[in-house]
């Protein structure tokens, strides 16, 4: 039904945020509501979830978790209240990693996700998820430059899984810059 809602937060609860679009307040769940700052305006992906019993918007801060989660719905027995709070302490490139590395340790660390579910999860989607962020719209922005610099293309694949590509491109940058002179 949506994509995103672009507005200002207005207030966060436990598990979700309120935001303000031309005067009207989306209650959206959120894996972390304290990652918004009240009064900061925010673009956030959403999710329309809908019942027979009710109807929820569940919202990310990054495109690639949206499209995330819409997978990891998929999976039987996972739903979206199973599916947020992994988005809460796993990061999008660690949970694909997991699932095509057939990691059930590091998926049945997530809230009411069991051995079963995780051995579910790997089935339904091991080499159906992009090899990893590396490969997103925003790493191939951050490769561009970095070559641009005189970087080689062997060096920046190194760094790239620890760039943090929820920041801006600005901020990936100078992250990366960090990391290549680490060596």
């Amino acid at each position: 039904m949506y994509n995103y809602i672009l507005g200002t937060i207005e207030s966060n609860g436990t598990n979700a945020i309120v935001i303000d679009n031309q005067g009207i307040g989306y209650n959206i769940f959120v894996s972390n509501p304290y990652a918004f700052e009240i009064g900061k305006e925010y673009k956030v992906y959403v999710y329309t979830h809908q019942t027979e019993y009710e109807t929820a918007l569940y919202g990310f801060k990054t495109l690639e978790e949206k499209e995330l989660f819409l997978k990891l719905i998929n999976v039987k027995g996972l739903g979206p209240k199973v599916a947020m709070p992994m988005f809460a302490t796993g990061s999008v490139s660690g949970i694909i990693d997991a699932i095509d590395r057939e990691n059930v340790l590091y998926l049945t660390k997530f809230p009411k996700v069991g051995d079963k579910l995780a051995r579910q999860i790997i089935l339904d989607l091991k080499g159906k998820l992009a090899a990893s962020t590396k490969e997103s719209a925003e790493s191939n922005e951050l490769v561009s430059v970095l070559e641009s610099l005189g970087y080689k293309t062997n060096d920046i694949k190194k760094i790239l899984p620890k760039v943090n590509y929820s920041d801006t491109i600005e901020n990936q940058i100078k992250e990366a810059l960090k990391l290549m002179l680490k060596g």
